[in-house]
């Protein structure tokens, strides 16, 4: 799988592991940066992120900031990509499962690195269920499409 990754300088310390992480899983990684702790605006990482996964020059991406929640909101502005902040193994486990999210957005300050570690895995590993999710998801898309006209 091709993964973005990007963080603002709060996710800078998280980032590298993350890339790590990936690699060592066998994905193919685009580190978006950023590459030092000084400050950044997160909706600049998070529309490079979120502007890849829309055009589908990467199957998904993955965004760290402060707590995952401003990044998630820059990110889903874009067509077709679904973004969500999980903060535990059963949100990254629904936001994929339920919710086919291409995004997964998590925070520097709240998690710790074993559960960050966890839950990528997780959120990597949980394939959409389709179905009557599916059929909602559909919907989420009909209403992108009719914001934008």
């Amino acid at each position: 799988m091709r993964i973005a990754v990007g963080s603002d300088h709060r996710g800078y310390p998280i980032r590298p592991k993350v890339v790590e992480l990936l690699q060592r899983l066998g994905h193919e990684v685009e580190d978006i940066g950023t590459f030092s702790s000084e400050a950044v605006d997160y909706p600049d990482i998070a529309a490079q992120v979120g502007e890849k996964v829309s055009r589908g020059e990467v199957d998904r991406g993955i965004l760290v900031c402060k707590t995952g929640l401003g990044m998630c909101i820059a990110a889903n502005k874009f067509r077709g990509v679904r973004a969500a902040p999980c903060h535990d193994d059963l949100t990254a486990e629904m936001s994929r499962r339920h919710n086919d999210t291409n995004i997964l957005c998590l925070s520097a300050d709240l998690l710790g690195e074993r559960l960050i570690d966890r839950m990528i895995e997780l959120w990597l590993s949980t394939p959409f269920e389709g179905g009557r999710h599916a059929r909602r998801v559909k919907k989420i898309s009909e209403l992108e499409r009719l914001s934008s006209e």
